[in-house]
């Protein structure tokens, strides 16, 4: 999958960088990986919050404006199945937008 950033540069390894002992750990970490690969997940990309009142929102009219929780170019929350995994940034390419993820969150157990 090709990265939303037109700037990204992809980091490859090559055979000289790489030992046989992780290629073959690499390549055994796919195989045992490989029955959840069409797991569906639900993915939600948070802009930001806003409460708004019923009646309020059946006057909305196309082009209307909703102030978020959230200031431009602040991270957006990145979800997993309700679950907070990542925060990071809106991207355009082209006429579609994206996500790119900046930070990865760790969840205290």
């Amino acid at each position: 999958m090709d990265d939303l950033r037109p700037d990204y540069e992809p980091t490859r390894a090559y055979a000289a960088e790489v030992s046989p002992e992780e290629a073959a750990d690499g390549l055994a970490g796919a195989v045992e990986l490989e029955s959840v690969f069409d797991v569906p997940v639900r993915v939600q990309a948070v802009l930001g919050r806003s409460a708004v009142e019923v009646s309020q929102l059946l006057k909305l009219a196309p082009g209307a404006v909703i102030e978020l929780d959230r200031r431009v170019g602040e991270a957006i929350d990145i979800f997993v199945n309700d679950r907070l995994v990542a925060r990071g940034e809106v991207v355009l390419v082209d006429d579609h937008l994206g996500v790119t993820m900046t930070e990865i969150v760790k969840q205290d157990a």
